[in-house]
């Protein structure tokens, strides 16, 4: 019977250190009030990024009673819909990306060493859980939490790495990149 117990406390133990390695960060909450015979009842609607700074990313919403069980329900959310992004160096995008959710639209680009995280509110929160340390953002169209989330989310599920680009088009990562230095010194000569 002990040993089942200790057994039981070492799986809370290893789910902990795996909540360990998320960091997660609150983006928006909403309060909403529901107006019944006695006078108003509230609601509380959050939104949470969390991300283990090392590639992976995902967003949640959860809606309670209480703001402490709101943030709860979201962070779970979020850990059960973690994607991973393709990171240059660990630090920045491999290209510039576009994505959109409804009327939400927002552009981000890589960018040199140093450059920092140059996002608005609820980007630099994925950013930062991310763990990208230079990128220049920008969202153009709609300024909601919740659009502007899902459309940074819908650029980066289209971020390609060019080990990804190579194996689709059955070629090496050295032919890929030496096409690109090509590329690129073409348009140092125009």
């Amino acid at each position: 019977m002990a040993r089942e117990a200790e057994g039981g406390r070492g799986r809370d133990r290893d789910r902990e250190e795996r909540d360990s390695e998320f960091v997660d960060r609150l983006v928006h909450i909403n309060r909403v009030a529901k107006v019944v015979k006695g006078g108003r009842r509230f609601g509380f609607a959050a939104l949470v990024v969390v991300g283990d700074q090392k590639g992976r990313v995902g967003y949640g919403h959860g809606k309670a009673r209480e703001v402490p069980e709101a943030i709860r329900k979201a962070t779970e959310a979020a850990k059960r819909s973690l994607i991973r992004v393709p990171l240059r160096e660990g630090r920045t995008l491999h290209h510039d990306v576009y994505g959109r959710h409804g009327s939400g639209r927002v552009v981000l680009r890589a960018a040199p060493a140093g450059t920092g995280i140059i996002a608005g509110g609820p980007m630099r929160a994925v950013f930062e859980t991310l763990g990208m340390h230079d990128v220049v953002a920008k969202s153009q169209g709609s300024s909601n939490p919740y659009n502007m989330i899902r459309a940074t989310f819908d650029a980066l599920g289209r971020e390609d790495s060019p080990r990804s680009v190579a194996a689709r088009r059955s070629l090496k990562v050295s032919a890929l990149q030496a096409r690109r230095q090509g590329v690129d010194a073409d348009a140092v000569d125009a």
